[in-house]
């Protein structure tokens, strides 16, 4: 009888340290959890803001004012313009 009482005794102990481990790693996978979803967020945010900043730097005011005072681009004038239309109708040879 003694011999059971301490083989239960035993498994009691085990258990219990059993569910304390178990406890202790799911509290320790929430913490990973909610600092994964805060980088998420911060992730999230900085991602927007690049967004917004590409978008500053690709517009076309920008982008035409680089042409001009960089490259030294400009538009050409009306006389250097040719227009050149491809549905026209050709005059069949007679």
């Amino acid at each position: 009888m003694l011999r059971v009482n301490l083989m239960l005794f035993a498994l009691t102990i085990a258990m219990a340290l059993g569910v304390v481990t178990a406890q202790y790693q799911a509290r320790k996978l929430y913490f990973e959890l909610d600092r994964q979803e805060m980088l998420t967020k911060q992730y999230m945010t900085e991602y927007d803001q690049l967004q917004i900043e590409q978008s500053t730097w690709a517009m076309h005011s920008r982008l035409e004012e680089f042409a001009t005072t960089r490259l030294n681009m400009h538009s050409p004038s009306a006389q250097q313009t040719q227009v050149i239309l491809l549905d026209a109708p050709v005059a069949a040879p007679q």
